[in-house]
């Protein structure tokens, strides 16, 4: 019998996965990724041969429509892009013509309201480091996003508000929060990600549960272990609860890039976060509470491999 002379890796069973997925969805559990325009994905989740442009795989055919087969193993996406900036109507339109109808998305609030100070960086040009006028503002919020989504609602898992590591005392920003959330239509469900471990309070949680909106467990740079969140008392304050695995903590983004682009496999394997993972769909599962999960590339080098790892493992 004559062997290999290479070690072969087993083909990603995409199939497979999809089919677990949509059996989790129908227990009111839904895992999908922050993001999904990853070339690195090809031959994993996305086939190259759908993209070629007169015989040559076309990045722009790419981008464009690989969401689609996205839909074809993932039951929800996380849509990072709409953090910066208010899309138009028409990208929305556009967007939500791209999936198939049972796709679910959650979305990212644009940082025009989340962001009390504009991040000295270049791309904010002169508003760089200066304060945000518009920084919890429900009727911005209203008008410029909420309003273009509503024809899309019934496919909008959540809403996701991420407010970031510098900010001000917890009892000021839970009062600003507190107005924020009571001013929203409940057409749509609210999450809210804090990169603030002080924040993390019981006043906080009970401004969540007042207003039926969710706390964002998220595996990040400078916030507790997710293992840890889920012990604090409150932590699920309402009747649905987001994730989102994003970063080994401790590690910060640029040094995940570097670390692991193109996203073609795991690189650095996370037991902290896979354990914590299942434990949370199993509790979910066991208390028929709704849970939307999302991993992220840098969390691993991966993430559909991770997600695989963690439903199949």
């Amino acid at each position: 019998m004559s062997l290999p002379l290479f070690d072969q890796t087993p083909a990603f069973d995409r199939a497979g996965l999809a089919h677990s997925l949509q059996g989790l969805a129908r227990q009111g559990v839904w895992i999908g990724t922050s993001s999904w325009k990853y070339e690195g994905w090809l031959d994993q989740i996305y086939t190259r041969d759908r993209y070629l442009l007169r015989g040559r795989f076309s990045p722009q055919a790419f981008q464009e429509n690989c969401l689609a087969e996205y839909a074809e193993t993932f039951p929800i996406v996380c849509g990072d892009f709409s953090f910066y900036q208010f899309p138009t109507p028409e990208f929305w339109r556009k967007l939500f013509a791209s999936a198939p109808p049972a796709l679910r998305f959650a979305l990212k609030i644009p940082e025009e309201v989340t962001a009390e100070e504009f991040p000295k960086h270049p791309r904010y040009g002169p508003r760089a480091g200066s304060k945000n006028d518009s920084y919890m503002n429900a009727e911005a919020l209203r008008l410029q996003f909420l309003q273009p989504l509503e024809p899309y609602a019934a496919r909008i898992a959540t809403l996701i508000f991420e407010f970031g590591a510098r900010g001000a005392s917890t009892r000021r920003f839970v009062s600003r929060l507190e107005t924020l959330l009571g001013q929203l239509p409940d057409r749509f469900r609210y999450a809210v990600e804090v990169r603030n471990r002080q924040y993390l309070q019981p006043r906080y949680f009970k401004c969540l549960g007042s207003h039926r909106a969710a706390h964002v467990l998220n595996s990040w740079t400078r916030m507790p272990l997710l293992s840890e969140q889920m012990t604090l008392p409150d932590v699920f304050p309402t009747d649905f609860t987001v994730v989102r695995a994003l970063l080994r903590p401790g590690r910060n983004y640029a040094d995940a890039v570097a670390q692991f682009q193109p996203y073609k496999e795991v690189r650095d394997e996370n037991p902290e976060v896979r354990d914590s993972l299942r434990a949370l769909i199993k509790r979910m599962r066991e208390e028929r509470r709704a849970a939307y999960i999302f991993v992220n590339n840098r969390l691993e080098g991966n993430a559909p491999e991770t997600i695989r790892a963690v439903v199949e493992g």
